[in-house]
Order: C-alpha cells, then structure tokens, then sequence
C-alpha cells in the first residue's frame, strides 16, 4: 500500500503562490488594503493615494500638518503594517 502527503487546502495555494511568484504581490495588496484599519478612519479620509515601490510604502496626504505628525509615527506604522499582513512586505514609509 502506497502512503501519499496528504496537503491541507492553505497548504497547497501558499505552495502555489510561491511557486507562480504571486504571493509577495498579494501581501502587498493586503497591506495597502489594511491601511485603513491601521492608520484609522480619519487618517484614511485624508489619504489620497498608497502604491509600494522598493519595498516603501508611498502615501499622499493632502493635510501638511497630518504628514507632519504621520512622518514622526512612521517606524509604529511599518510595524503594525507588516504584522497585519504576516511577513516583511515594506521597511519604510514616504509621505507626499
């Protein structure tokens, strides 16, 4: 009788993520898309834009005095960002 590997489903689509090249492109999405609920409703409403580049996350605020105060909370944000997300996606914050 042959013994087989038996896989979970979460661990065959990760393993498949992985193998395609998807899954650094994914936690991206996420992370963008938790920026919301990490920075809160009120910085959100002010966020024009959010893209990653280089492994920094770019955000345009159009509030001068609420860039100023988020450029002080950056190292707090990449920390609460990369764990909502579950691995190392950015190593800092641009805000424009």
């Amino acid at each position: 009788m042959f013994k087989r590997q038996v896989l979970t489903l979460d661990e065959v689509l990760n393993k498949f993520l992985r193998v395609e090249g998807l899954e650094i492109p994914l936690k991206q999405k996420r992370l963008i898309d938790s920026w919301p609920t990490v920075a809160g409703p009120t910085i959100a409403r002010y966020t024009q834009s959010l893209f990653i580049k280089n492994q920094t996350l770019l955000v345009k605020i159009s509030n001068p005095a609420l860039r100023q105060d988020l450029c002080m909370m950056k190292g707090k944000l990449v920390t609460r960002l990369n764990e909502q997300v579950g691995g190392f996606i950015i190593s800092d914050i641009k805000f424009y």
